[in-house]
């Protein structure tokens, strides 16, 4: 694991903004895009995820990182559970879903490795920068 000067350069935060642009894109189709309420929620977890990695990066301590990451993998979660509502509403195809999906899972492990990472790395303060 590569020491970091910004947040842009960690993998797991360029890989959150794939998703979201993604995300974005999914949602902005046909009926997707009218039902504003599961259209915004899956946006705004998308966005969460980008969000939560870059503020616990420039927060002060590896701890208060962790905690950010850990937001971060929860909105995973919450990203790949309304996938599971959009595809049951037909607002996107199986080959759509299985694709955000598998993109969504990628990045939720890559946020766990990460987190596992700093936890055992003994790294305090802001030393991973």
């Amino acid at each position: 694991m590569g020491t970091y000067k910004n947040f842009e350069e960690i993998p797991v935060w360029q890989k959150s903004r794939e998703l979201a642009k993604r995300i974005y894109a999914a949602s902005n189709q046909s009926e997707f895009s009218k039902d504003f309420g599961l259209r915004d929620q899956i946006r705004r977890a998308s966005v969460s995820i980008v969000s939560n990695i870059a503020e616990g990066f420039d927060r002060s301590g590896t701890a208060e990182f962790i905690q950010f990451l850990s937001f971060a993998k929860g909105s995973t979660g919450e990203v790949k559970a309304q996938l599971y509502v959009a595809l049951d509403l037909g607002y996107i195809s199986k080959e759509v879903f299985g694709n955000l999906f598998a993109i969504a899972a990628e990045t939720g492990r890559m946020l766990g490795g990460f987190i596992t990472y700093l936890r055992q790395s003994g790294i305090k303060g802001t030393k991973f920068k």
